[in-house]
């Protein structure tokens, strides 16, 4: 990993030019994904309809890596057969290279046997083969650099984003724990990394000298680990040093923040505006999925990037489809979905929300939200899918249903009618006696020969036929086949934490009652510091940073009320379900109706666009119907004025930046809101009141809406 083409590149007359290299550790995290690896390699799922190394190998090709190191343990050889029959060895200056190694357990293994290769020659980008983004590296190899000529001793620059976890699941939208990092705010320098902090005491145990040593600390909960590491050749000599060192997080860096004798330092980037991110369970395998198709990843969108010889044509409302796809006039594929080529969509079925892959056949009557329908899957009529993933080859026979967090292996087939319970994992071959731990076997897989020889005899014959299959009383159903996997370590209580499936609001009434006794009972400590250094995550070293982190809340939130609302206007969902859904969201996300109330109005605006306009009255006359078939959703989330101003300040900001046509429309649709009962008197009122005193600039709406504003004030009252 040397030198970026073009960017961040040493004089060539001072120091000879290194080409930018980076290791891609291609089987990260593949425990996480049992069954499904036993079968396939993890690095081989498609994320959107893509493997996904190729999210990985697109990012490092554009961001001016030339050489990548691509390491292969678990499944190697179907990893090694998928590169040499790709795009990525016939691009000039991108060169991409194959380790395969059947002894490595863990990415300290991996780094050892790159480092006895000899084969970095200087700071290289180290990754796993499950990464998505689309960052620049050229700031963030400057800032390494810099600091290298410094101070020697900075072998590693970790890139981290902002992320604020919810209160309640203590997890971040991508399924993972809750992370807290301490952070020199003038240097960036990493000085503690915790992912499994003390929630139940809800402290943190820092030490002493930490904070003796350090002018300033900034302790955060909102950050993401982007598990983008800029590395110094230093890095791959501790490891080598260190036999101890397996785990990359829980090893390596932890091991050298506590490390006074050698004095080696991690500093951290941060980046704002660009994505990255890494999948590690299925919540992260959906959320990044999701982020995907509402093209947050651009340009590693599917119709940009990824298109190949299938085009796909990026429709309106986040609807993707392949050239070649054959629909039924009666059929419904609402908003953010992916059709790919060759499949087949019968009567009156619904598609949302959902990824379907190529050469799949869906029958009538089918309802499929929020899932993932890989390649070559059969769909037979009346089955209902929610929330699931289902692999390629899987046959799923009529009226079947499968439940929220479902997952179904490679051809694995479910009998007519029958319900796979939730959060059921679905596989040809038996489960296995041992269970390895993550601890033990980091991205290897360590399947039975016995597993493996089920494994050959079921894949490998043509035709896509099974010899090898449960009795006939089939676990899922009659002429079903596949093994149900019991649940272990946590059992169906933990499930929730890593599915695609949404939390359900039960479980997010008992997380707030938890999280209610757990406050109630520290604040009974309040104001006293633990004579062991202990510091509570609220405190003022927590809170030290400036005041607008403290209201910043991960914008997931008001995309995921967006897609509820189309999903209810498309599908016809009734407003009091739009509610229930709506407020599981909002005590997910543990924020206030307010900000309830904004997301809704957004939508209900967006909405109002879709309608094609060439007037300023053919636009105000859709926002007048879709108002009032609307208004009633809206006015559930405003209970207060306070409430109320906040919409209308949210409006404000919607003519300003991202629905500049309503603009001209401010004051008629305020007034339409007033009339609908939507925004009272006193709510309107006080917004001018407050906006009397602000800046000649921030006076726009204001001075536009006078007239309405001064016969609000005179109009007299109406009696009751």
């Amino acid at each position: 990993m040397a030198q970026k083409k073009g960017g961040s590149r040493v004089s060539e007359d001072t120091e000879e030019r290194h080409i930018l290299q980076a290791i891609l550790l291609a089987d990260s995290f593949a425990q996480k994904f049992r069954p499904i690896t036993l079968e396939r390699p993890k690095v081989l799922l498609p994320l959107v309809n893509i493997p996904m190394i190729d999210y990985s190998l697109a990012w490092l090709e554009s961001a001016g890596v030339e050489e990548v190191f691509v390491f292969c343990c678990a499944h190697s050889k179907q990893v090694i057969n998928y590169l040499e029959n790709s795009q990525w060895l016939n691009i000039p200056k991108f060169n991409v290279i194959t380790i395969e190694s059947h002894d490595s357990v863990s990415a300290g293994d991996a780094l050892r046997l790159i480092y006895d290769r000899n084969v970095i020659r200087g700071d290289f980008v180290l990754i796993s083969g499950d990464t998505v983004s689309n960052m620049s590296l050229t700031q963030a190899l400057l800032e390494h650099k810099e600091r290298r000529k410094k101070d020697s001793n900075a072998v590693m620059t970790m890139v981290i984003k902002k992320s604020k976890p919810s209160p309640l699941t203590l997890q971040t939208r991508l399924g993972n724990d809750e992370l807290f990092m301490a952070i020199d705010p003038n240097t960036q320098q990493l000085l503690y990394y915790e992912d499994k902090a003390d929630h139940l005491k809800g402290t943190l145990s820092l030490d002493k000298t930490l904070l003796a040593d350090n002018p300033a600390v900034f302790l955060h909960n909102d950050k993401q680990d982007c598990y983008i590491d800029i590395c110094s050749p230093e890095v791959l000599s501790l490891f080598t040093d260190n036999f101890d060192y397996q785990h990359l997080r829980r090893h390596f860096v932890k091991g050298l923040l506590v490390d006074d004798i050698m004095g080696y330092k991690i500093f951290t980037h941060e980046i704002h505006s660009s994505y990255a991110a890494c999948v590690d369970n299925f919540r992260s395998y959906d959320t990044i999925s999701k982020d995907i198709m509402q093209r947050w990843t651009y340009p590693l969108v599917p119709d940009v990037q990824f298109s190949g010889n299938c085009p796909t044509k990026l429709e309106r409302q986040g609807m993707y489809k392949a050239s070649d796809i054959r629909q039924s006039r009666s059929a419904q594929i609402g908003p953010f979905t992916l059709v790919g080529n060759g499949t087949t969509v019968g009567d009156h079925s619904k598609i949302s929300n959902s990824v379907i892959g190529e050469g799949c056949t869906i029958g009538s009557n089918v309802t499929i939200e929020g899932s993932y329908i890989w390649s070559n899957v059969t769909i037979q009529n009346g089955c209902q899918i929610r929330h699931a993933i289902v692999c390629d080859g899987v046959v799923i026979k009529s009226g079947a249903v499968l439940e929220p967090g479902v997952i179904l292996s490679f051809k694995v087939i479910i009998g007519p009618q029958y319900v796979v319970p939730a959060y059921s994992k679905v596989s040809l071959l038996p489960q296995p006696t041992k269970q390895d731990s993550d601890e033990e076997l980091e991205y290897a897989d360590n399947s039975s020969v016995e597993n493996q020889s089920l494994l050959s005899t079921m894949l490998d014959l043509p035709n896509g036929e099974v010899t090898s299959k449960p009795s006939e009383s089939s676990e899922v159903g009659i002429s079903g086949v596949g093994y149900i996997w019991s649940v272990c370590e946590g059992g169906h209580e933990e499930e929730w934490r890593h599915s695609i499936a949404p939390i359900s609001a039960e479980k997010l009434i008992d997380l707030k009652n938890v999280a209610q006794a757990d406050l109630d009972l520290l604040t009974q400590d309040a104001g006293v510091l633990p004579t062991s250094g202990e510091l509570k995550p609220d405190s003022d070293i927590a809170n030290s940073e400036d005041a607008d982190t403290e209201d910043f809340r991960d914008d997931s939130f008001d995309k995921e009320v967006e897609a509820t609302f189309l999903r209810a206007v498309h599908e016809s969902v009734e407003q009091d379900h739009v509610i229930i859904e709506i407020n599981s969201l909002r005590l997910s996300y543990n924020v206030p109706f307010s900000d309830c109330a904004g997301a809704i109005f957004y939508s209900v605006m967006k909405l109002a666009t879709e309608t094609p306009f060439t007037t300023n009255s053919e636009l105000y006359r859709t926002t007048v119907n879709v108002t009032t078939k609307w208004g009633g959703l809206l006015k559930h989330y405003l209970q207060t004025i306070d409430e109320e101003i906040e919409v209308i300040m949210k409006f404000e900001e919607i003519c300003l930046e991202s629905i500049k046509e309503f603009a001209p429309l401010f004051a008629q649709i305020l007034h339409l809101l007033y009339d609908k009962d939507i925004l009272s008197e006193d709510a309107i009122i006080s917004w001018a009141s407050e906006k009397e005193g602000a800046d000649e600039s921030d006076k726009i709406f204001l001075k536009q809406s006078e007239t309405f504003i001064q016969w609000l004030k005179e109009a007299p009252e109406e009696d009751d």
